[in-house]
């Protein structure tokens, strides 16, 4: 079945699969999706994973995106008739997975739904609507018949606080949502061709799940315990069935080592309310690009105040998610960061957005009469936030992680040989200005790290550090400018692109810009400009080295130089 968007022009497909006995795939394929959130780039597009499990009673696990409503809808109307569902059963209740619960209810009003207390809680709060409902812990189990028992695994933050995995124990089939996926299209229902997915299934943990680093250690300690797991059926990309060993280790090597980080950053939030979950994830996903662990705590539910305590007294870094102003709990658990909290420790703060915030500078006074040390300015919600708000959400992250792991920076700074270091220094490079643009976001940096790689096709390559706020907007596929600096008269150019720019701040303001045909700006004072896209992205320990292709340029100045960056040590910049 497929269909063709009239606004997006957008390929939306869906597949069904037999994939264990009894037991249905209908996968909701989205072809050219190129982002999720700000921060990350899809290069294969994703797909949505629904499942059908038919014992002597019918479960559904999850639906899919509101996009693909009628698609979907009629696609599991085909196989089933909805008001023969007797469950349905929510792995967790972000949108691209519950976006069309509320219609699976409206067909079947007499199915019970299956959740962790945190889903049906904001189940509550989507549907707007009484429906049946049956709250399961760790270990309950739901006999289908016919052999088909559910044993559900609670797994908090992955990504979302009340995610929950289901295990079939006749097809021996973990049913995990976002846990262990990949956004991932093509027409293969498995995971046969480890290679071609394994840098998207990376990608895709490092977005989403080393913020949560912990909890996937957590979840793979019960995971453990339950039966050999055949297949793992995720909620995005392939299904695992070919690699599951192998894949699951790499998310326990994975994890250990982030777990294992130096320097660690706290979280502080109350889910399901106002934008937190999102914000919240934007500010980790920036604060791991640097390589220091991060801790989310959910002050919405009870928390146990040793713990944190503990927690507060380990971290080099703290962020407070603003609470609602009745939040009594949450209230409680903050009085404790505050006594936990220690002098030196960085702090940030945002709004979640909600319509009663606890208000943002009088807990802000209160951390910096303690002596912790704000590292970015408050972030504050006066509208739904859109792609600036989370991108400066990430770059705040990124700025507060800086913070806290300046000292061992500077310690690696001195830590290479003498002669090593003055020799590698000695490899010189020019000086370009990176410029790129997605939706409503903008950013650039200096560059230096630049050469042309190949002639067929014309392609340059640029090393740019993990944690350069420009990062994001240069996945495989997007579009930038490579602005050439001329000699002599780059100064002022790069005295305004060196300066430490605000999370969130206008790099361009000031200085004078056209749009490129791919609409990144072009430095109107550079010798020359060259469009490129990403093709391909290497990881090179603390930089990616970024292949990518150009396809149109100009140069201003025929006889001009291209600016030239010497150095004299090769440890740092």
């Amino acid at each position: 079945m497929v269909a063709l968007t009239e606004k997006t022009k957008k390929r939306l497909t869906i597949q069904t699969a037999d994939i264990a006995a009894e037991t249905t795939t209908i996968r909701s394929l989205d072809w050219d999706r190129d982002r999720f959130d700000i921060e990350f780039g899809l290069q294969n597009g994703t797909t949505y994973n629904s499942f059908l499990i038919r014992g002597e009673q019918t479960a559904l696990v999850d639906t899919s995106h509101e996009k693909f409503r009628q698609l979907y809808l009629d696609t599991l109307t085909n196989l089933i008739n909805p008001e023969e569902i007797d469950y349905l059963i929510i792995s967790h209740t972000e949108p691209d997975h519950s976006g069309l619960v509320k219609d699976i209810l409206q067909l079947a009003p007499e199915i019970t739904v299956v959740g962790s207390k945190v889903a049906i809680q904001f189940l509550e709060n989507m549907v707007h609507q009484p429906f049946k409902r049956k709250i399961v812990k760790n270990g309950d189990r739901l006999d289908l018949g016919k052999g088909h028992e559910l044993e559900f695994v609670i797994a908090p933050n992955l990504h979302w606080p009340d995610t929950m995995f289901s295990f079939d124990h006749k097809t021996q089939t973990l049913f995990t949502c976002d846990a262990f996926g990949l956004h991932y299209c093509s027409d293969s229902t498995f995971d046969e061709d480890l290679k071609a997915i394994e840098a998207d299934f990376e990608f895709y943990y490092e977005c989403l799940m080393a913020p949560n680093a912990k909890s996937v250690l957590s979840a793979l300690k019960r995971m453990a315990e339950l039966e050999k797991i055949d297949m793992i059926a995720t909620g995005h990309g392939p299904l695992l069935y070919h690699n599951v060993e192998e894949l699951t280790a790499r998310y326990r090597t994975w994890s250990q080592t982030q777990a294992k980080a130096e320097t660690t950053v706290g979280i502080f939030y109350v889910s399901d309310y106002g934008y937190s979950n999102r914000l919240a994830q934007a500010i980790a996903s920036g604060i791991t690009k640097t390589g220091v662990a991060v801790e989310m705590a959910d002050l919405r539910f009870a928390v146990d105040l040793q713990e944190l305590r503990e927690l507060v007294g380990r971290c080099n870094g703290i962020v407070i998610g603003m609470y609602p102003a009745n939040g009594v709990g949450a209230q409680a658990a903050i009085d404790t960061v505050l006594g936990s909290a220690k002098e030196k420790q960085a702090i940030g703060i945002f709004e979640s957005g909600g319509e009663n915030d606890e208000p943002v500078d009088p807990l802000l006074n209160k951390f910096r009469s303690l002596g912790l040390t704000p590292a970015f300015a408050p972030i504050k919600i006066k509208e739904t936030p859109g792609e600036n708000i989370f991108k400066q959400c990430e770059e705040a992250g990124t700025d507060l992680a800086q913070w806290v792991t300046r000292d061992r920076s500077i310690k690696q700074m001195k830590s290479l040989g003498a002669d090593l270091d003055k020799a590698l220094g000695r490899i010189s490079g020019g000086l370009y200005i990176i410029t790129a643009k997605k939706g409503d976001v903008s950013s650039a940096m200096l560059a230096s790290w630049v050469s042309q790689a190949s002639f067929k096709p014309l392609g340059v390559s640029i090393a740019v550090a993990k944690d350069r706020a420009i990062e994001s907007l240069m996945q495989v596929g997007d579009r930038f400018v490579l602005n050439v600096l001329e000699e002599g008269k780059y100064q002022n150019l790069m005295k305004h692109f060196l300066k430490r720019f605000a999370p969130g701040a206008d790099r361009f303001e000031g200085v004078r810009t056209q749009p490129a045909e791919n609409g990144a700006p072009i430095l109107a004072d550079a010798l020359a400009y060259i469009e490129c896209e990403v093709a391909s992205r290497m990881d090179a320990g603390d930089h990616w080295i970024v292949f990518s292709t150009v396809y149109a340029g100009k140069v201003s100045k025929p006889d001009a130089l291209t600016a030239v960056h010497h150095r004299k040590v090769g440890n740092h910049y």
